[in-house]
């Protein structure tokens, strides 16, 4: 038994040294991303030439607000498990870009030319686009073991302007996060959108002006609305984007809203909120997406989106999306698991539910008597 212990160990750390080895390698390969006059990345890069570029639907040659920030917890991970500051460097200047900029009412938009450093179109979006921006923010102060106090200020002030400007309630009495054009509302709500209750509630703790009860419940509303938007479909699975206009709440009014591609982010808010308040009805939601899941998605090579939710027949779309098994699944798992499985105070999750650690203040001394 201790043969095979010691085994195991040793390939464990050979395992571990060969994908350290390997993601600092493409880390490495990713940095001419950011060889812009401002350090904003490239959405783009030919790994080979080092040239980047934008995609060339994104307002004026832009990068994209979710995409370039989103990159701070594992550039920070990478610096932390090679040593080498340049990665931290390269998302910290992001910070400094934002920060020198004006943003409209408080707000970022979802469009930044890398080369001007200036904004493109006026639109703001939780949702995609500008969806994990938010959530960096409030992970890259919770994986510093909360040292973090720039990312920690930066987004306390975002939730705040987002509650002032786009924080909307119902005649029904849902609670939703709108879009935000030039300064004119859209009162639609992505599913996407939908990530967003967790981080409100996972965010909660450290809330400034004891304002901590106050996220928690704007999690529990955030959670309601996307669940309002499963159970008014007929499969009890929620569409891409749900409007709140016309007579209509939590509802897809527009065919090319009404699919479900496996998305995970409802998911992802139960799970948050049954662990931060450890109300059943969270699993009793979670419970009855594994049933509509089963129901509807389940084919024989997998697991398929559908094209109509709201319709009473299945129209698959022979897809199965990666992230259903990384984050969905995963999310499900940890949602019906204890909350010592991966717990909050040692792991962060990225966007992809990818657990990384928690920076604790006193792991570079461990790090130092281990060698």
């Amino acid at each position: 038994a201790q043969k095979v212990s010691v085994f195991s160990n040793t390939s464990f750390l050979l395992n571990f040294q060969v994908f350290r080895k390997k993601a600092v390698e493409l880390g490495e390969k990713l940095l001419p991303a950011f060889n812009t006059p401002t350090g904003i990345p490239w959405a783009l890069l030919n790994i080979k030439s080092g040239i980047g570029r934008n995609w060339p639907w994104a307002s004026g040659g832009s990068s994209i607000l979710a995409e370039f920030g989103t990159l701070h917890l594992e550039f920070v991970h990478l610096s932390h498990l090679s040593g080498n500051p340049v990665f931290a460097e390269k998302v910290m200047n992001i910070r400094k870009v934002l920060n020198r900029l004006d943003k409209p009412e408080g707000l970022y938009p979802n469009y930044l030319n890398p080369s001007s450093g200036q904004w493109g179109q006026h639109h703001v979006s939780i949702g995609g686009l500008g969806d994990s921006f938010y959530e960096y923010l409030l992970k890259a102060w919770l994986m510093s073991d909360k040292t973090d106090e720039e990312g920690k200020k930066m987004y306390y002030d975002a939730v705040q302007a987002i509650e002032t400007h786009l924080i909307r309630k119902s005649s029904g009495g849902l609670t939703y996060i709108a879009e935000w054009k030039g300064g004119l509302l859209e009162h639609k709500m992505g599913h996407l959108t939908c990530f967003a209750g967790g981080m409100f509630a996972l965010g909660a703790d450290g809330a400034p002006n004891d304002k901590t009860g106050h996220h928690i419940e704007l999690g529990a509303e955030i959670a309601r609305t996307c669940h309002e938007s499963y159970d008014r479909t007929s499969m009890k699975l929620g569409p891409e984007a749900f409007r709140f206009d016309g007579g209509v709440e939590a509802i897809a009014t527009r065919q090319n809203e009404k699919y479900y591609i496996l998305r995970p982010e409802v998911i992802e808010t139960y799970m948050y909120m049954w662990r931060l308040t450890h109300d059943p009805k969270y699993r009793q939601w979670g419970w009855e997406a594994v049933e509509a899941l089963e129901k509807h998605c389940r084919v024989d090579g997998g697991y398929s989106g559908i094209r109509d939710v709201y319709n009473n027949h299945e129209s698959h779309d022979d897809v199965q999306q990666s992230f259903f098994l990384s984050e969905t699944l995963k999310y499900l798992y940890l949602l019906f698991s204890e909350d010592d499985l991966l717990p909050f105070e040692h792991w962060v999750f990225n966007t992809e539910a990818h657990p990384l650690p928690v920076l604790h203040k006193d792991d570079g001394n461990k790090e130092e008597n281990q060698k």
